[in-house]
């Protein structure tokens, strides 16, 4: 087997990027960036309705601040959705610290907890309901959501996530970084717990590796891909994805061939080995419920036996978090932000979040999969010696790094490369050593030659 084979060859520095060090997040508002406006002068109230889990809602909120920017709104703080697939009956405040989102955005928006009951009382309907398109532009919010509020007074927009264009004017998109970066903080029990299991993890290790897994049936059965778990897995996820009826027919093999299947957690082991992480590394392991349970993840235990999770650090604390997947998935969170490299499995909306927030932060190492190359060599491993897979591993991960030359404008959605947000130190251009981990260096050329 090729995982008999496995030796380790020292890359360069493959838990920090050489180069981070001459960037910063810059998100402060311009000097013609005007101050809020007072509730009293407002347009009127904005009431968002977010979708999705944790990750999702956490766009949605980011955006929803944008729109009441744009249309000079008071905002009303976001409900979140208790209906998804999740079941989470969490409210804003049992999730974020509600008092502080308001305070520090206070110069953006005016954020009020609800309507006063004064208002309500004297608005002859109650708040008009709408859904607006997919990636709406600021234009439409202008000239068809803002007449309606202007008449209504109060405006409701549901199911808001990615309502929002990612193309907009560089303050706003500044402004998403304030809300996203610095007005999301989770409230204190949650901070001290995903704090405590990263102590835990620093007190083992000097430095570690998270990874989320996203391989829940559910997931993979939307996905339409196949695993190699024979008619057993075939009826199984069939079964589940018989749920959407409005899903299409796919082709497996196609969809892996398109990059389209996330890694599983055997993959992703042998992906992390290939880069360079010796056996001994310590694994923080971010996940739901896994398909397969402890069999599935067996073959990533065996490639890094340091292998830990919240439920294994922290299992009698993590007992009232237990009936709210959001509060769990906030404690993963933090974990993966404070982790010294962050891996996934999969393009979901705590991959693309966590990757914009480790560039802002500093551009800490952030392995995202290249899916559509890995999945040809993933198919002829058994092929191939060692030496030779992982050559070919790490020649289809540059550019999937996180390093700071990989985010340019208008490549892939904002919440994952915040362009308008990271800006470059003056003198770096003078610095010999800033160019010594591009693609074009010898160092790199040679790492990529390495078994």
């Amino acid at each position: 087997m090729l995982q008999d084979k496995i030796r380790y060859s020292a890359p360069v520095d493959i838990w920090k990027s050489q180069s981070s060090k001459y960037y910063y997040g810059c998100s402060n508002r311009g000097l013609n960036f005007a101050r809020a406006v007072t509730e009293g002068e407002s347009n009127g109230y904005l009431l968002i309705a977010t979708s999705g889990g944790l990750n999702q809602q956490r766009t949605g909120i980011t955006d929803a601040v944008v729109v009441a920017r744009i249309l000079n709104a008071t905002l009303v703080v976001p409900q979140l959705d208790h209906h998804s697939f999740w079941k989470d009956d969490s409210d804003f405040e049992e999730v974020f610290d509600v008092d502080w989102f308001i305070s520090n955005l206070s110069k953006d928006v005016t954020t009020v907890k609800r309507i006063p009951d004064k208002v309500m009382r004297s608005m002859d309907k109650p708040p008009y309901t709408m859904r607006v398109p997919r990636k709406s532009a600021p234009e439409y919010y202008l000239d068809q959501v803002l007449p309606i509020l202007l008449r209504r007074r109060a405006l409701q927009l549901t199911k808001f996530d990615y309502r929002l264009s990612g193309s907009i004017d560089e303050e706003l998109q500044k402004l998403r970084c304030r809300v996203n970066y610095n007005a999301l903080r989770f409230t204190k029990p949650i901070e001290e717990l995903g704090m405590k299991v990263v102590k835990k993890m620093k007190n083992m290790a000097h430095r570690f590796i998270a990874v989320h897994l996203r391989f829940e049936p559910d997931m993979l059965a939307f996905s339409g891909c196949y695993y190699g778990g024979g008619d057993k897995e075939r009826n199984e996820l069939g079964a589940i994805r018989k749920r959407w009826a409005t899903l299409p027919e796919l082709s497996p093999e196609g969809e892996r061939k398109r990059g389209r299947c996330p890694l599983t957690p055997h993959e992703v082991g042998f992906m992390l080995r290939a880069l360079g992480f010796k056996n001994d590394s310590y694994l923080y392991v971010a996940s739901g419920e896994i398909y397969g349970g402890d069999e599935t993840l067996q073959p990533l235990r065996e490639l890094f036996p340091n292998f830990y999770t919240k439920e294994m650090l922290v299992g009698e604390d993590l007992k009232p978090f237990l009936p709210y997947s959001s509060r769990l998935a906030a404690i993963d969170y933090i974990v993966c932000d404070k982790s010294d490299v962050f891996a996934t499995n999969n393009n979901g909306n705590m991959a693309k979040i966590l990757a914009g927030r480790r560039r802002y932060m500093g551009h800490k190492r952030t392995i995202r999969p290249n899916a559509k190359k890995l999945s040809s060599i993933f198919m002829a491993r058994d092929e191939m010696d060692w030496d030779t897979f992982a050559r070919k591993v790490r020649s289809s991960q540059i550019g999937f790094l996180g390093e700071p030359e990989e985010m340019r404008p208008g490549r892939g959605e904002f919440h994952e490369f915040p362009s308008s947000c990271v800006c470059e130190k003056d003198n770096s251009k003078n610095d010999p050593v800033q160019s010594n981990y591009l693609n074009t260096s010898q160092e790199w050329r040679e790492w990529r030659r390495r078994g």
